[in-house]
């Protein structure tokens, strides 16, 4: 089933512009007619991720991506459409079920299984005091000061332990690891072990004899007690304190652009470098633009589409391999030959692009320069208006920002960065800055400047899944020469690890007697 649209609205665009939109709509529907076959005949569909639709793609649905003329018109948008799901689609919806479920259901078990054991470490104590009470309570000796003394101390012990093992063990997960923390694994089987052995000389010794000293029993619960926080500071040390001393400088790429950074990383499993280097790159790597990659792209297709190869010989005189290797062999001769102009038109190209940068940016700061201006004189005037005339932040930034909104619109379009800011995000930030009295330079830095990828909106960054990609296994450490790749939907991070050498240090003393200096003269000084 096809899909339809249908677009209605009202524009002031000159009868040309209008002539030229609907001749631009037949020639996307005759493209669109033409991809359908293609995609009816190849069973492989390649889909974009909705977060982040490219720039100029009709295509995109009107619901998912913002109106790209918000700075100079508005354009009512009516219509309905029909939908159909291929079985591609259909296997695509599945996986990504089956993932999500997998997922929550590890993470589920995960925490039952630590709370289950959180629960076992801190009632076993108690239980060994206890029971004898309940068993048999007649053949106890009395408890002396000592032995109520050891109550004070199991108690503050097991709180001490309790805060420890919430602040260690029990934080709001970063991420979902595709293999489980070897070093947590270890220490909770440790844990485990460790107090089935104590309840299983408990019930021999205790239990079985039934034991009537019971400040022995509270003795050995103390015991208990000391050898779990004992394991509480092995954690720490394997979990939190192994890994901060770099070992590991790693050289992060990106594989879109060439965008790379290097971090020092301490001995970590292959999972968790990856964690972090992922934390790294949303805080450090300026956000990817996929707009800027393509005129480089469009360039080469430029080129070798005025290329043409004809068969002198006729169609009969050369079997169909042959045929095609001489065109590839010709295509690659002309491309070499137009190779030696190319380097000039890429030199005007970009020459007028930074041109037009900066008088699209000499126009925004002089737009935004004034507007603030107004906000001042406002601020001023202020306590003499009326209590209707004031304006709140929110009101003071909707009230000036048509005046630089066609700027800020230019400005985007040129550098390719209309996508990363809507209209609704442009004024929240206005309005932020206005509240906390920020210069027009301050408001402009996000836009003259790309920043990271959190500075921008969360459907940049918040539903996007990273693969890890490694020879190796996971939960391996880092090993000098380590290689793997985070592969995201539209690009990938390469991460070469190199081991941090071993640095020999020498000393040498100067005496501090040995600084004397003598003063040459000759007879040519004129001192």
């Amino acid at each position: 089933m096809d899909t339809e649209s249908t677009y209605s609205g009202y524009s002031h665009y000159s009868g040309r512009s209008r002539g030229s939109h609907r001749h631009g709509e037949r020639s996307r529907d005759r493209h669109k007619s033409r991809s359908k076959d293609s995609r009816s005949e190849k069973s492989v569909t390649i889909n974009t991720p909705p977060a982040e639709p490219l720039l100029g793609d009709s295509s995109v649905r009107g619901e998912q991506v913002q109106d790209d003329n918000w700075g100079e018109t508005t354009t009512a948008v009516t219509g309905t459409s029909e939908h159909s799901l291929s079985q591609e689609d259909i296997v695509r919806i599945t996986k990504d079920l089956e993932d999500s479920v997998g997922l929550d259901c590890r993470r589920y078990v995960t925490r039952t299984v630590a709370v289950i054991l959180g629960l076992l470490v801190f009632l076993t104590p108690l239980a060994f005091l206890v029971l004898p009470h309940i068993l048999w309570p007649e053949k106890l000796q009395s408890c002396g000061t000592a032995c109520e003394g050891l109550y004070i101390s199991v108690a503050f012990k097991l709180l001490i332990l309790l805060l420890a093992v919430w602040a260690l063990f029990f934080r709001p997960a970063r991420a979902g690891l595709p293999r489980v923390f070897v070093f947590r694994v270890l220490v909770a089987v440790l844990v485990f072990l460790f107090v089935v052995s104590y309840w299983l000389f408990y019930s021999v010794r205790i239990l079985d004899s039934q034991d009537d000293n019971y400040q022995g029993i509270v003795q050995y619960a103390v015991s208990l007690v000391d050898a779990l926080l004992f394991i509480h500071y092995l954690a720490v040390v394997l979990l939190e304190l192994r890994q901060l001393q770099p070992c590991f400088s790693v050289c992060v790429t990106r594989s879109s652009d060439g965008e790379t950074r290097h971090y020092n990383l301490g001995q970590l499993s292959i999972q968790r470098a990856a964690l972090a280097i992922i934390e790294h790159y949303y805080c450090d790597f300026p956000i990817h633009n996929p707009a800027l990659l393509s005129a480089s792209k469009s360039r080469a297709a430029k080129h070798l589409a005025g290329l043409k190869v004809y068969n002198v010989d006729g169609p009969g005189n050369n079997a169909a391999a042959g045929m095609a290797q001489s065109q590839s062999r010709a295509m690659i001769a002309a491309a070499a030959r137009r190779r030696d102009t190319s380097h000039n038109e890429l030199y005007y190209e970009e020459a007028e692009h930074e041109r037009r940068v900066r008088k699209r940016r000499a126009r925004l700061v002089v737009a935004v320069e004034e507007a603030f201006t107004h906000i001042k004189r406002m601020q001023e005037e202020e306590p003499k208006k009326a209590p209707g005339d004031v304006m709140d932040p929110r009101e003071a930034a909707q009230a000036i920002f048509p005046s630089m909104a066609r700027a800020l619109q230019k400005y985007l379009r040129t550098t390719k960065q209309q996508h990363c800011h809507s209209m609704e995000s442009i004024q929240q930030h206005l309005a932020f800055c206005i509240t906390n009295n920020m210069t027009p330079k301050a408001f402009l830095e996000s836009y003259l400047t790309p920043g990271p990828t959190l500075q921008y909106g969360k459907d940049h960054w918040l539903g996007r899944r990273w693969t890890l990609i490694s020879e190796a296994s996971v939960t391996n450490g880092l090993k000098d020469g380590s290689v793997f790749l985070l592969k995201c939907v539209d690009f990938s991070l390469v991460v070469t690890a190199k081991k941090i050498p071993y640095i020999q240090m020498s000393e040498e003393y100067i005496d501090p007697k040995s600084h004397k200096f003598v003063l040459r003269l000759q007879s040519e000084t004129s001192v």
